[in-house]
């Protein structure tokens, strides 16, 4: 069964609103401990070291760090899925600091090995996740209070989403396809994508399986979405959106018939990181435009 997709591509936007509008907090809680040599291993606890400030303790990241652009700068250990403990452990890092789709396993141990801390953040698809990340990367860096500051205003800006998702007449069916290389696949249930359906107020429209599996003209006609969604990645990895459409499966779709797609970054829409709650209104308030 395929993984969950993280994106290895230059980013091209900004900082959305969301967090791109939240201070560093390096001013608080400032610890008193030295500062570590840090790699961080996911888009998403990269970004959180740099809302904290620390980012002089960086000393590499993995290639799903997209954001910041200057996360671009760092170097590079690898895909955080096939890492290699040489790779590692060449930027002689005190602490290394992840999530459980990090590995492989045995990297991580010879990591360890070495005498190296290793956290790793349950990764489960939750807003809970969004907040052990924060935690984890405020303990590695010195900056628990400034963790908490940062986590009190992500809590704020999740509840606000989530009342406006919860006022919504509609909950359009929506499909996830991942089309970053290879045949395309869409997202079933236990996907980050499923999560972020369910989070934006929409139904997935496959249920049958969990994962994700290659895309048919019988599982497009029996899921019948209102909206697919993409990432920017997976539409440039097909051509655009022209060719996207030109796919004869999707003209079995509702979808179809209005040209009813929305296109997103993927480390923004995936990423389960301190943007999510930009990300979750985002989706929202395009799925619900798109299918009204």
């Amino acid at each position: 069964m395929p993984r969950e997709p993280m994106p290895m591509w230059p980013a091209r936007r900004t900082w959305l609103q969301g967090a791109a509008a939240l201070p560093l907090l390096s001013a608080l809680g400032t610890a008193a401990a030295a500062p570590a040599r840090i790699v961080a291993l996911g888009g998403a606890l990269t970004e959180v070291v740099y809302l904290l400030g620390a980012e002089t303790m960086l000393v590499g990241t993995d290639t799903t760090s997209l954001y910041p652009d200057a996360a671009l700068k760092t170097p590079k250990v690898g895909y955080m899925r096939q890492l290699s403990a040489e790779g590692l452990l060449s930027l002689k890092p005190d602490a290394v600091v992840g999530t459980t789709e990090a590995g492989p396993p045995v990297v991580l141990d010879q990591v360890r090995s070495a005498g190296v801390r290793v956290e790793l953040v349950k990764a489960d698809h939750t807003w809970d996740e969004v907040r052990r990340k924060v935690s984890a990367v405020g303990q590695v860096t010195g900056r628990e209070r400034a963790a908490q500051a940062l986590q009190a205003q992500l809590d704020a800006q999740w509840a606000s989403v989530q009342q406006a998702v919860a006022g919504a007449a509609r909950r359009p069916r929506a499909l996830f396809i991942l089309s970053h290389g290879g045949s395309p696949m869409v997202a079933g249930t236990g996907t980050a994508a499923d999560a972020l359906i369910r989070f934006a107020g929409a139904t997935n429209a496959i249920t049958q399986f969990a994962g994700y599996r290659p895309l048919t003209a019988e599982a497009m006609a029996s899921a019948a979405p209102e909206v697919l969604l993409n990432s920017t990645q997976g539409i440039e990895a097909l051509g655009g959106e022209a060719a996207f459409w030109q796919r004869p499966e999707l003209a079995l779709t509702p979808a179809f018939r209005r040209k009813a797609l929305v296109v997103m970054e993927a480390s923004h829409l995936l990423g389960f990181g301190p943007r999510l709650p930009a990300a979750v209104r985002e989706l929202h308030t395009r799925t619900q435009a798109i299918t009204a």
